[in-house]
């Protein structure tokens, strides 16, 4: 199908762009990458009347680490986040989901902040969010900024926290202590596919026993899903297999996927038992390797 007609703006500063939202409203839709947005209008699920491309706006690209947080701006593409320096050493858990996101032609488009504010539990990147805990930064009026914690954020079937008059601007990670590893794998029919479903991971170990635990489910609930239940027996525990298969037991019980073509209820239950499994041991041999 074609997308509907509509009128299209390139605004050059975030305060233009918050203008524009204000001024068209409902109407209006923010364009970043465009993988998720121009889909939708083709199909003519989603019908802008305005489409608000920020690609313009300077300042919105980048990795770095500063006042104790890992900070990503959201017009960073996935290809730079794949080939990041940075994240290959400290933060391996960004490797695993960006590699696994389409085709290098979509991660040399597609953003972060985009996958993001699109609200999709099937996308790869809210899982890592919430088992690191992130934090979104939303700018509105006047460039004020409000913080959201990653748990508030996801709201509904593609639906967030952010405001009709505010843009996703920069997410925000906690820097890890030494001792930290995390990791990300998701089960696709194909290379480039929706999750069957998917798993992040990331922990802290102290001499062996885990201190920080966070782990974030793919693609098999309506919303992107922690799972607090797998976190908390972990939490504080020294991690034996026997603990580490009864929280991957809790995952599969407390997740809630639907059969389609990518799989029964009960294959995806198993995948994220499975999964859980493997994303805990990998990430515990980073952790011990860092």
């Amino acid at each position: 199908m074609i997308a509907q007609s509509f009128d299209y703006e390139s605004p050059g500063t975030i305060a233009e762009a918050i203008s524009l939202l204000q001024k068209y409203g409902d109407e209006a839709k923010i364009l970043s990458g465009g993988h998720s947005l121009i889909p939708m209008m083709k199909l003519r699920f989603a019908r802008p009347g305005y489409v608000i491309d920020i690609n313009n706006i300077p300042g919105l690209s980048y990795i770095k680490e500063e006042d104790g947080y890992l900070k990503i701006g959201a017009l960073t593409r996935e290809s730079e986040i794949e080939h990041s320096g940075l994240l290959k050493s400290k933060y391996p858990i960004f490797g695993d989901v960006s590699k696994l996101i389409a085709d290098p032609s979509v991660r040399n488009m597609g953003t972060i902040g985009g996958n993001l504010a699109h609200g999709d539990a099937a996308n790869d990147h809210p899982a890592a969010m919430l088992a690191l805990r992130a934090e979104i930064v939303a700018t509105g009026e006047g460039d004020q900024q409000r913080v959201i914690p990653i748990d508030e954020f996801f709201q509904g079937f593609f639906a967030t926290a952010l405001k009709p008059d505010e843009i996703l601007t920069e997410i925000r990670i906690p820097i890890p202590p030494e001792g930290s590893g995390g990791a990300y794998h998701k089960l696709e029919r194909k290379v480039g596919d929706y999750a069957t479903a998917g798993v992040a991971v990331q922990l802290m170990l102290d001499y062996g026993v885990c201190t920080y635990i966070g782990i974030g489910l793919t693609n098999v609930s309506a919303l992107p899903l922690r799972a607090s239940r797998s976190e908390e027996i972990l939490l504080g525990k020294t991690l034996t297999d026997d603990l580490i298969n009864e929280s991957a037991q809790y995952a599969s019980e407390d997740c809630s996927p639907s059969t389609d073509l990518r799989g029964s209820e009960e294959y995806k239950r198993a995948m994220v038992k499975e999964l859980l499994i493997r994303m805990v041991h990998r990430a515990m041999d980073r952790a011990v390797a860092e």
